[in-house]
């Protein structure tokens, strides 16, 4: 058999597996009318520090649970713990994104009566995590604009699949060359319903709308469920 036949079809069988696990996860949240969000971003980006500025701010309305995915280290889980709300760290050894069975395996460490949004904060990687379903609602990008204003055409998969993006280090514009209207138009050519946010995690810039955002899909999410 062709090699490259093979790899396609062991990697076929490795998403369908991942899918199925997918939907028992997404049933799991849909009985406790948990909305469940994928976070990804590249190394570096700021997904822990966005989640280390938002939490605070969505605490005063919202029972939350973190999973921090990573290749080593428990360092963003110990972050977040910080913040006295209930986080489990999956370290993958090596695997660069969290799969759904590493996800189900957890789902039993948290109480499910007293949670609303679990945020699952994925491996800083922008292109395997596009492949794999975790049984989220749906995905959040975190975007440094010092990566780049050529990130979204370069990895469109994640962004035509994700439901909004966080644009962060808002305070460094004036010091990259990033073209901030050439991103945010390829962002709005490859997905068009995409939510834009400018954010800076340093200087909270930004932080309000986006926490007000996600406070509504999360009292929405409940409201369609009951």
């Amino acid at each position: 058999m062709d090699s490259n036949r093979r790899e396609i079809e062991v990697m076929a069988n490795l998403l369908s597996s991942n899918d199925r696990q997918a939907e028992v996860n997404r049933a799991h949240f849909r009985k406790h009318n948990c909305l469940a969000i994928n976070v990804i971003g590249s190394p570096g980006a700021g997904k822990t520090s966005l989640l280390e500025k938002t939490l605070p701010l969505l605490l005063m309305e919202i029972h939350i649970g973190v999973i921090e995915g990573d290749i080593f280290t428990s360092k963003d889980a110990d972050r977040i713990a910080v913040h006295e709300v209930p986080v489990i760290q999956i370290n993958t050894g090596g695997g660069c994104h969290l799969d759904s069975k590493m996800v189900s395996k957890v789902l039993p460490e948290f109480n499910w009566q007293a949670t609303d949004l679990m945020i699952i904060e994925n491996v800083g990687n922008l292109v395997c995590p596009a492949d794999f379903d975790l049984g989220e609602a749906f995905k959040v990008i975190v975007l440094s604009i010092v990566e780049g204003d050529d990130k979204p055409a370069k990895y469109p998969v994640i962004f035509r699949n994700a439901k909004a993006v966080v644009l962060n280090k808002m305070d460094l514009e004036t010091f990259t060359d990033v073209n901030m209207e050439n991103m945010k138009q390829d962002i709005l050519a490859i997905n068009p319903d995409i939510q834009i946010f400018e954010v800076s995690c340093r200087n909270g810039k930004g932080l309000q709308a986006w926490v007000s955002w996600l406070t509504e899909e999360v009292k929405s999410y409940r409201e369609s469920k009951v």
